[in-house]
């Protein structure tokens, strides 16, 4: 009981914690949205033509959606965790009766939160520009789902190791966003040289998108299988290091 309580509670805080700023953390990702929309959708994809068989607007739908999930479940977790610890309310935390498995999971869940609200509102959006018929439900939940919970653990691990709000912003700017936008959102590796298609299939957030958008419209460069595997592995590797993070208080106690 006392676990379930505070589950809830952590997950509640973390909902009422970015929906009471929607200005800076719903409304910045839905003007963004539409200038990618305008300009790469509209001004530059109908000089582009279609890519294996859609419009250029349908095919960069997906990626964008899955970006916004992808970036925002991360800045959750990792801007929330780490205001704990800087702000010292991470001693109630540990003092508590309740397990590492609940503090993990409550924070997962106030990200995904946030990642799949943002893509929600992305996509409403995306119908104002083209009309997608979905290709696989079950498939694009799927990847929509797990993708939030990756990247949640991932902004977790950022804020357990980040020791300034410095730490927080390396991460997203240098890592997360140069990899979302070489990972197949605006263009097919198809259309790279051989040697760069090596090279991108190297880049996990391309796996994730391109089953995103086999989901939505049916096309992929990719496995989507070999997909599911690696953002099925990643987080189990993540949640684990995660507890085992948690259980020896890295970051956290010294």
């Amino acid at each position: 009981m006392n676990n379930f309580i505070a589950f809830k509670t952590i997950v509640i805080k973390e909902i009422c914690r970015f929906t009471r700023i929607w200005p800076q953390t719903i409304l910045p990702p839905a003007i963004t949205t539409s200038l990618y929309f305008l300009i790469f959708g509209r001004l530059i994809g109908d000089r582009l033509g279609n890519i294996s068989g859609v419009s250029y607007m349908d095919y960069i739908v997906p990626g964008i959606i899955l970006m916004s999930v992808i970036s925002h479940s991360y800045a959750n977790v990792v801007s929330s965790f780490y205001s704990t610890k800087f702000q010292r309310h991470i001693e109630e935390l540990l003092v508590a009766p309740i397990s590492n498995g609940v503090i993990l999971s409550g924070y997962v869940c106030g990200g995904m939160a946030r990642g799949l609200l943002v893509g929600m509102v992305v996509t409403g959006i995306s119908m104002l520009f083209t009309d997608i018929t979905v290709n696989n439900i079950w498939i694009t939940l799927a990847v929509y789902i797990l993708t939030a919970i990756l990247f949640a653990l991932a902004g977790f691990i950022n804020a357990v190791f980040a020791d300034s709000f410095d730490d927080i912003s390396i991460i997203p700017n240098f890592v997360l966003t140069p990899l979302s936008y070489l990972g197949g959102v605006f263009y097919s590796i198809s259309m790279l040289p051989e040697i760069w298609q090596k090279i991108a299939l190297a880049n996990p957030i391309l796996y994730m998108i391109n089953a995103f958008r086999y989901g939505l419209i049916g096309v992929t460069d990719i496995n989507i299988h070999i997909a599911f595997a690696m953002t099925a592995g990643f987080i189990l590797f993540l949640t684990l290091l995660s507890l085992y993070l948690l259980h020896k208080g890295v970051g956290i106690k010294n």
